[in-house]
């Protein structure tokens, strides 16, 4: 028989707690390469804090966090992007008086482990140069390479954003709420983008627009107060009752952990 395939991505038995809240409860999940993984649940899921453990900004209390088989539980945010991890916020993080171009260069600068004090000669490096052109085009940007940052729509950033994760090479890309922000048609763009972006890279996704989440995700894990409720293909999720509960019973609670029950 032909062995598994590795997950690009495994969390086995996250726990998390914050005094008396749980954020994180015996969390499992796993992501296989090329996949496209969607978490959601209501607020105060979990959600914020399972995705800072598995960057590194967040220590777990117990469980294991794999990248590709390898255990990454106490590797620093550095170490794990090093190893093929990339990430995108919910608020984007640009330099705005660069360029498009600009920016993704000093991500591909910053991949190969590049000072920005030599940033001045290395805005001339074809070595620089010409990746950042691969992940502009890659994100429909081509022809905005030369516009300022600041000068471009909240859309634009957003794929800006994407194209500086994707400069990286990661073979997983966290993308923490890509359509935040975004009105109808920005969003529907988005969605594209991804779906052609699908199966090059492996991608954990967090987003509340569930539209969104059903036209991309190949598999869901939905978060109620750090426990997983359902997990499987979005059709199957769908259905489940939990998570019909779990969408219409919640309240609108602001923080990470809200309504969690004792510690794990």
């Amino acid at each position: 028989m032909p062995d598994p395939i590795t997950p690009i991505l495994e969390l086995d038995g996250l726990c998390k707690t914050f005094g008396g809240v749980t954020a994180a409860d015996n969390l499992s999940l796993t992501v296989a390469p090329g996949e496209i993984h969607a978490l959601i649940g209501p607020n105060g899921a979990g959600k914020t804090t399972t995705m800072a453990q598995i960057t590194g900004e967040i220590r777990p209390d117990a469980g294991r966090i794999r990248l590709d088989g390898r255990d990454v539980t106490g590797l620093p945010v550095y170490a794990r992007a090093a190893l093929g991890m990339g990430r995108s916020f919910q608020i984007t993080t640009l330099f705005p008086r660069f360029s498009a171009l600009d920016n993704v260069a000093m991500a591909v600068q910053a991949k190969a482990g590049s000072s920005f004090r030599f940033w001045r000669p290395a805005r001339r490096d074809a070595r620089l140069r010409e990746p950042a052109r691969e992940a502009l085009s890659r994100v429909g940007l081509a022809d905005r390479a030369d516009v300022p940052a600041s000068a471009l729509s909240h859309g634009e950033k957003r794929a800006l954003e994407l194209a500086m994760a994707l400069a990286g090479q990661p073979r997983l890309l966290l993308l923490d709420e890509p359509m935040a922000g975004m009105g109808p048609e920005e969003s529907q763009r988005m969605v594209t983008l991804l779906l052609a972006l699908k199966g090059s890279v492996a991608m954990l996704l967090v987003e509340h627009d569930m539209d969104a989440v059903f036209a991309l995700a190949d598999q869901l894990t939905v978060l109620v107060t750090g426990t997983v409720v359902a997990s499987g293909d979005p059709e199957t999720v769908r259905a489940d009752p939990d998570v019909r509960r779990a969408y219409l019973g919640e309240g609108e609670g602001e923080g990470e952990g809200e309504g969690a029950r004792a510690p794990c």
